[in-house]
């Protein structure tokens, strides 16, 4: 134990942010996060509750009995049936009637989103206030949607670990409340579902989150600022033009010319950004037909840095990269920065004892060394603001978003790493529920990250200036 808090305590500053830069222009505030993380002395927690714990065992051996029974079962039928973010009708019809058959009362609807539902089991009352969050959508592919990145087992999952510490805290009179969170559309930014319910005051009164999501290896975030996917942009530039026979194009302005010479431009000025960010787009609309001048075409860019103080600045290059393609084509464009994705805040408190959980109940593809911070749910809203996990167990053989990790959600290694999780996750809550020691440890951690994120991003800002370009003679 010695040599894993030291091990912890030696790494931490070094690991706690994803790039060089972030480290070094950071380094008071990590050296001061540091400090927050030997105060609470995780090994040591982690041990304690990780230890023999007969009614966490018999949380966790429900959530597997779940699983294997019925939830499994629902996991392989949301797989073959997949539909993409806001289409997921039949999805949550099918997690909201397994919901209720088990003593939970479910509103669909909430959030402002149709296939958004909030569940909460009948029978708990008081805090602590215990969240699930499920997704259920699917990839949109070019032959048609597929759950390559597992979002189909997480509701299963949630809910096997949600009626387990549920039936359990109502078996033994104790306070608390469990809440399963239905948030559709975790592929799509158009808007970000996840933030706009928090905005709406839809995961209000929660203590704690938890979710579960597909991974080749079982692995935990370091504590700090961060996301699974760099902080995003999600811009749609959209050109105008004028129609004409392309006989006689110079009749009209071609606005497909327009979207061309905009991924041109991205490509002449990648050398003068950070080697971190990633400018991913697709042309959304080319034109209509070969013999007309295109009057208006559309690309969908994914615009992202690992913080958001230099994606400011990488954001400025596209749009104008945009501006100068319709300058040089007379045609016209419209930005259109549709949503966004933000750090989020993770914690060692919760995300060492998930850890431990999961190779406790026999996950595989282990992976020791802690990776970079990210929040629990990628927009980094809810995640700034309340405590959580994500529990990441070795669930497929291969790489997210692939047609092999689809096919691997209705195998061994699917099913296992599933089940994996919901015990984990039923065995995380029972010890958020029945420890108050354990809590006070959490928030704590959370608070003071969270009172760190200020001076985090103005140590960024003196780090990412601005050259200053002088006017030509």
């Amino acid at each position: 134990m010695a040599a894993i808090a030291m091990l912890l305590a030696l790494s931490a500053p070094a690991s706690a942010q994803e790039t060089p830069t972030e480290r070094e222009a950071a380094r008071e505030v990590l050296q001061k996060m540091d400090a927050l993380e030997r105060s609470l002395e995780v090994p040591a927690l982690v041990a304690r509750l990780s230890s023999t714990s007969a009614t966490r065992d018999a949380v966790a051996a429900r959530a597997r009995q779940l699983m294997e029974s019925e939830m499994l079962a629902l996991s392989d039928d949301i797989c073959t049936h997949p539909e993409v973010g806001y289409k997921e009708t039949r999805s949550v019809q099918k997690l909201a009637e397994t919901l209720r058959t088990h003593n939970f009362s479910v509103e669909v609807g909430v959030g402002g989103f149709d296939t958004a539902f909030k569940a909460r089991y009948r029978g708990g009352s008081g805090r602590p206030n215990l969240g699930v969050i499920v997704e259920y959508d699917a990839l949109r592919g070019t032959t048609g949607a597929f759950h390559g990145d597992q979002h189909c087992a997480q509701g299963p999952v949630g809910i096997a670990a949600a009626v387990a510490i549920a039936e359990f805290l109502e078996k033994e009179q104790l306070p608390g409340t469990v809440t399963v969170f239905g948030t559709p559309a975790e592929e799509l930014l158009e808007p970000s579902a996840k933030t706009q319910m928090h905005r709406n005051n839809v995961f209000d009164g929660m203590d704690v989150i938890v979710r579960s999501h597909a991974s080749t290896t079982t692995s935990r975030p370091a504590p700090g600022f961060g996301t699974c996917c760099l902080n995003i942009d999600g811009v749609k530039y959209t050109f105008g033009g004028a129609p004409a026979h392309q006989m006689t194009a110079w009749n009209g302005r071609n606005a497909l010319t327009a979207v061309m010479t905009l991924f041109q431009n991205i490509d002449s000025v990648r050398s003068n950004m950070r080697p971190e960010a990633r400018i991913q787009g697709i042309i959304t609309e080319g034109g209509a037909a070969p013999n007309v001048v295109p009057d208006r075409t559309q690309a969908d860019f994914y615009i992202r840095y690992p913080d958001e103080v230099y994606l400011r600045q990488v954001r400025e290059f596209v749009d104008n990269a945009a501006k100068a393609a319709a300058l040089a084509t007379g045609t016209k464009v419209k930005i259109d920065n549709y949503g966004s994705a933000r750090d989020g805040i993770s914690t060692a408190t919760l995300a060492e004892l998930a850890f431990a959980y999961l190779k406790k109940y026999g996950a595989g593809k282990v992976q020791e060394a802690p990776g970079k911070p990210q929040g629990f749910e990628e927009s980094g809203s809810v995640s700034r603001d309340i405590p959580g996990v994500g529990f990441s167990a070795y669930t497929s053989d291969w790489p997210n978003h692939t047609y092999e990790m689809d096919q691997d959600n209705l195998k061994p290694v699917g099913h296992g790493g599933f089940t994996v999780q919901a015990q984990a996750m039923a065995a995380l809550l029972h010890d958020v529920a029945t420890d108050a020691g354990y809590r006070a440890a959490v928030e704590r951690e959370f608070t003071g990250i969270k009172a760190l994120f200020g001076e985090y991003l103005q140590a960024l800002e003196k780090a990412y200036q601005v050259p200053k370009v002088a006017d030509p003679d």
